[in-house]
């Protein structure tokens, strides 16, 4: 009589646990838009969740600890005039995070470092150039000031936010909407899922297609399809029978399947969420009540099922903490922020350990916030691949440089080239000094600030006790 042998893996035993009521947001109207994104977004100091507004579009930003009810008159960002559709936090800068709205334009903004005190309708820069909504925003992975969209006009348009220029506009190689786009590690490729039910992958500098498939999911719904650390794409779909699949796919040869598996019939759209340090997918499906997750090896099946974490309540949409943002004393490997209808609540993912002490199994290095490049470098073609940090003594944030936006001149009639800029980039450039000095000025000023605003509430707050001893003692 043979034996199942079980396969041997340190994440068979993964279990997600949502946490205690008192560490939820409550009372936040999420957005009901009927689109496909995740309508939330996460770093290690902020949670962005996208809300239904009255007269245009708006989102929430709430620093990680504001937990518990949100009041209804919580500052909100506001700048669109349409509903917001997608919205992603620069990978390089905590504080800064875009946003993509029915309206046609993409806005970039700069959170304060405490988070809100007021609503926030001024963003940094206003990206102008789609023709219809734009459904996605996502920052290039290691090249700072570089932010990716994707609109309704079948178009991707890949900005400077530094200058505020369209540098890279991709206007003919979809012929229907775009569903998902996604960069490789080093952010050289592109990988993009249609409504024409093709996966492209995309050389965007060289205005190429590298490789494409034709129905990779026979399905009419959409898709999605995402890069992963080893340069394969997995995808998900549906089965001409409207049965929910995923695959994974070879990106030089993408004749066959790797490999294809069918999960069951409903029809939400699955969204991954990919971790390449742990080669873990975790598939949320919209108006599902459960996260499945898989895990990547090079052994057949290839794509192995580890687990399913299931509640009562649907998901309208899902949040995805970076690396850096996660618990390593507790042997977090992930952790998500999961919307219902009027709350976002975290769900974490953990490996059951024995022993207090750093795991480095579970926590190779990791893609830190430092780009390996800057915008222009990236453009004239260089690649690199993401720094990497460790998660030892746990991620500390440094101080994030603010987003400065320097417009170029519109009537000139050549751009410098590279050589002639260079001179005048070091003529008004500041001294090393002055600009510590300016840093150190805007870092006092901000304290000031903040110890005013305490010293005002104080105020507010003796005023309040001393009316309530005065009616006590009446």
């Amino acid at each position: 009589m043979s034996r199942r042998v079980v396969r041997q893996s340190k994440f068979r035993h993964v279990f997600g646990q949502a946490v205690r009521n008192d560490q939820c947001y409550d009372d936040i109207r999420v957005s009901r838009v009927t689109w496909d994104s995740s309508f939330c977004a996460v770093n290690p100091k902020f949670v962005a969740i996208i809300i239904d507004a009255s007269g245009g579009g708006a989102f929430l930003v709430l620093p990680l600890n504001k937990t518990g009810r949100i009041d209804k008159a919580y500052p909100t960002v506001c700048g669109h005039t349409g509903p917001v559709l997608d919205i992603d936090w620069c990978p390089h800068n905590d504080h800064v995070i875009a946003s993509g709205s029915e309206d046609c334009t993409v806005m970039v903004w700069q959170i304060p470092e405490n988070g809100l005190d007021a609503a926030l309708s001024e963003p940094v820069v206003v990206l102008e150039g789609h023709s219809k909504r734009v459904g996605i925003v996502s920052w290039h992975p290691t090249a700072r000031n570089v932010l990716l969209s994707a609109g309704c006009d079948n178009q991707v348009v890949i900005w400077n936010v530094g200058t505020g220029e369209a540098m890279i506009s991709l206007d003919d190689m979809h012929p229907d909407v775009i569903f998902s786009v996604s960069w490789s590690r080093n952010g050289s490729l592109l990988c993009t899922a249609c409504k024409d039910k093709k996966v492209r992958i995309i050389d965007p500098r060289k205005k190429k297609i590298v490789a494409e498939k034709d129905k990779a999911h026979e399905g009419a719904r959409p898709m999605r399809a995402i890069f992963l650390a080893d340069g394969n794409i997995f995808t998900t779909g549906f089965s001409r029978m409207s049965e929910r699949q995923l695959a994974l796919w070879k990106s030089d040869n993408m004749d066959e399947p790797i490999c294809v598996q069918e999960m069951d019939s409903s029809n939400g759209v699955l969204l991954p969420f990919y971790d390449p340090d742990t080669s873990i997918v975790y598939l949320c499906g919209k108006g599902d009540s459960s996260i499945r997750y898989f895990e990547i090896t090079d052994e057949a099946p290839f794509v192995h099922y580890l687990n399913t974490f299931s509640t009562k309540e649907p998901q309208r949409g899902m949040g995805y903490m970076p690396k850096r943002g996660l618990d390593v004393n507790k042997c977090e490997i992930a952790r998500f922020y999961k919307l219902h209808e009027r709350k976002c609540e975290p769900i974490i993912m953990t490996v059951p350990r024995k022993s207090d002490l750093f795991q480095d199994d579970l926590y190779p290095d990791t893609a830190g916030p430092d780009p390996a490049l800057e915008a222009e470098e990236w453009f004239a073609g260089k690649n690199g691949g993401p720094i990497l940090i460790s998660l030892k003594d746990g991620y500390v944030s440094t101080k994030n440089r603010d987003l400065k936006v320097v417009k170029t001149n519109i009537l000139e009639s050549k751009p410098a080239t590279k050589a002639e800029s260079m001179p005048t980039i070091q003529k008004h450039a500041s001294p090393q000094s002055t600009v510590k000095m300016e840093d150190k000025l805007e870092e006092v000023l901000r304290e000031f600030k903040s110890l005013r605003d305490r010293v005002i509430l104080q105020d507010r707050r003796i005023a309040r006790l001393e009316d309530q001893v005065s009616k006590v003692a009446m």
